[in-house]
């Protein structure tokens, strides 16, 4: 399976300066080939593929010596990161989304470069990459499988990070196990199961909204270009990164929870993107983070060898009663709880929500099961 690895590092002042370097003169190749695109379409209406600028760049380094120092596999990633991005808005544009055009990058907003199989090599805990230095790896676990990649990373608190990116890693496959379990998660609780267990909601960003609105207010007020308006940045920048890393923390935890007692684990195929432009519940469904939960859930299952099956978007999993399959069509998102019209059972929304979950779980299994029979 593929996996990446990131690490904490440290380098020298000097060091340091010359990734920086490296980091301006990507972004300068960036929105280059950005207004090459936009020029070239506007003028002659013709497109510029990523393999034509990458043919250019031998031109570009005869005209702008500076970049012979940067590693050529470097910047060729830039431009299939512009290409990248370019083919990502025509997929939005044809799914009838926002489309959201590449923009030009600003200074300090371009923070990563990616080396592939040369200009860089790895000693134990130091990793040296050539033109730029020494790195020193805080080396939390050891590196697994083959490498194929390594970005070097600048976070908005000056922090740096190296990510591995590696192939074959070998599976930690946990005992085979037969227990499914669904799991509805909310704002009021951040998760329900069809067990009855509830995960209390830590909101992490609520919890620190007040501290956050002071350094955002002092950093608007801060003159631009000024030492105070950079330290009061980094300030709010540390402030959103503990949130974060709290939130990805308890994501990880709850999901290891999940991986090790259950062999399948059926959640909703949720709309985020849509459930966010509801202004009224946009902050809390975001400081929830349910996609990013969804995802580390995902791939932690995927190498436990656990599944985890996604229910269909309109499946009425809240609104169909989980002991007779009524459906109650007048049921309100403000009702939390609701008697059934058929059975009279009183049902808690979000239980009989993950009960429904946990049932379509089962009934995919056997499907699939009897399929793969006939098939045999």
């Amino acid at each position: 399976m593929r996996k990446t690895f990131k690490y904490r590092i440290s380098a020298k002042k000097e060091t340091t300066a010359k990734a920086e370097y490296w980091l301006e003169l990507c972004r300068v190749l960036y929105n280059s080939a950005l207004a090459e695109r936009i020029y070239a379409y506007k003028m002659q209406g013709m497109t510029i593929s990523c393999f034509s600028q990458i043919n250019q760049l031998p031109d570009i380094k005869q005209e702008n010596p500076e970049y012979r120092l940067v590693g050529s596999q470097a910047l060729q990633e830039v431009l299939e990161r512009l290409d990248k991005a370019y083919k990502a808005f025509f997929r939005r544009v044809e799914q009838g989304g926002v489309p959201g055009f590449p923009r030009f990058r600003g200074k300090y907003r371009y923070d990563s470069f990616t080396l592939k199989q040369a200009g860089w090599k790895l000693e134990g805990k130091y990793l040296y990459v050539r033109n730029v230095g020494r790195f020193k790896l805080k080396l939390s676990r050891q590196i697994e499988g083959d490498i194929k990649t390594i970005t070097i990373g600048r976070s908005p608190t000056n922090k740096w990070y190296a990510c591995f990116s590696c192939d074959n890693v070998p599976e930690r496959r946990l005992p085979q196990s037969d227990r499914t379990i669904g799991l509805d998660v909310g704002i009021k609780s951040f998760l329900t199961d069809s067990e009855g267990t509830k995960v209390e909601n830590p909101k992490f960003l609520k919890r620190t909204l007040k501290e956050l609105r002071v350094r955002q207010r002092k950093l608007a007020k801060a003159r631009r270009g000024s030492s105070r308006r950079k330290k009061t940045k980094l300030r709010v920048a540390k402030c959103h990164e503990k949130i974060a890393n709290q939130r990805r923390d308890f994501h990880h935890k709850l999901a290891d929870k999940y991986v090790k007692g259950y062999g399948i684990i059926v959640i909703e195929n949720l709309g985020i993107a849509n459930m966010v432009q509801n202004h009224k519940l946009a902050r809390d469904i975001s400081d929830c983070a349910w996609g990013e939960f969804f995802e580390i859930l995902s791939y932690r299952a995927e190498e436990a060898g656990r599944e985890v099956i996604k229910a269909p978007r309109f499946e009425p999993t809240s609104k169909r009663c989980s002991y007779c399959g009524e459906v109650n069509h007048k049921l309100k998102l403000s009702d939390r709880t609701w008697a059934c019209l058929q059975c009279g059972t009183i049902h808690d929304r979000d239980e009989n929500a993950a009960i429904n979950l946990k049932r379509f779980g089962q009934n995919h299994q056997e499907v699939t099961y009897a399929s793969t029979q006939c098939v045999s």
